[in-house]
């Protein structure tokens, strides 16, 4: 079955998650380096369906835009110019570094692994897949 893919866009690493083959739950699939994104992608597209991608869009408190918003725009861009028949939707990503953050010390992750900033990005990709899933429900 299909798969929904989420991605918490940075500009050095871009974390990654995928919905179970249901499209029921989100799972953190990996982190990678930004400059690599296009590349796996790519391979990733190849050898797994996916019918849509959702896109951290990154907001202050207030809505407004963040010092990182004109990035991902950019990535926006440059995704449905390469991707072009692939669903793209962007939703919200206020606020999911911190919980991804308290979601591994809920978890009992240890300290070493939580300072693995690549963690923190892949589970926030699965938080925004998480809540994207919640609100289409």
């Amino acid at each position: 079955m299909p798969r929904i893919l989420a991605i918490d866009y940075g500009a050095k690493r871009t974390g990654l998650a995928v919905t179970d083959p249901l499209g029921i739950i989100a799972n953190p699939l990996d982190f990678i380096p930004t400059h690599q994104l296009e590349g796996f992608l790519k391979s990733y597209f190849d050898h797994e369906e996916v019918i849509k991608v959702v896109i951290g869009m990154p907001r202050n408190t207030d809505g407004s835009d963040t010092n990182a918003t004109p990035l991902v725009r950019a990535f926006i861009n440059r995704f449905k110019k390469v991707f072009p028949g692939m669903e793209l939707i962007l939703h919200d990503e206020r606020f999911t570094s911190k919980m991804a953050l308290d979601a591994m010390i809920l978890g009992g992750m240890k300290k070493k692994d939580r300072r693995n900033k690549g963690n923190v990005d892949k589970v926030s990709a699965a938080i925004i897949l998480q809540s994207y899933l919640a609100s289409i429900q």
